[in-house]
């Protein structure tokens, strides 16, 4: 019983981790910087990277995204260079919404485990009883 609740809660975890990510991505999606050394670079989005752990949870990592981000014309930016080139972070935001729904849907699927696990550790009490 124990280990499915502990495998739920890495799943909790996980799913939060995914959410955090997301957010972070949707709400610095337009922090624009430069793109020149030793300036103030744009927003890095989030990535999480999740694994399987020897115990049957997950493990999840957040990460830094590959391609963080990409050139765009920002003439007024106060980051733009003499081009009027800023760095724009490369978020999408459809696909972070729905990165996060998918967190939502993995989140109460594990509070139900947390929830049947319970249940069946009372009735197990409850059988041991009689």
């Amino acid at each position: 019983m124990t280990n499915a609740i502990t495998i739920a809660l890495s799943g909790l975890n996980s799913a939060a981790q995914r959410v955090s990510a997301a957010a972070s991505n949707i709400a610095n999606a337009f922090t624009s910087g430069s793109l020149e050394e030793g300036e103030q670079a744009p927003y890095t989005p989030l990535d999480t990277t999740s694994k399987a752990d020897a115990l049957g949870g997950v493990q999840t990592r957040v990460i830094p995204r590959d391609n963080p981000f990409s050139a765009a014309y920002e003439p007024n930016s106060p980051f733009a260079n003499e081009d009027g080139i800023v760095g724009v972070p490369n978020v999408d935001l459809a696909e972070e919404i729905v990165k996060m729904k998918l967190a939502e849907i993995s989140y109460k699927a594990n509070l139900k485990s947390i929830k049947v696990a319970g249940e069946l550790f009372d009735e197990l009490l409850k059988a041991t009883d009689d």
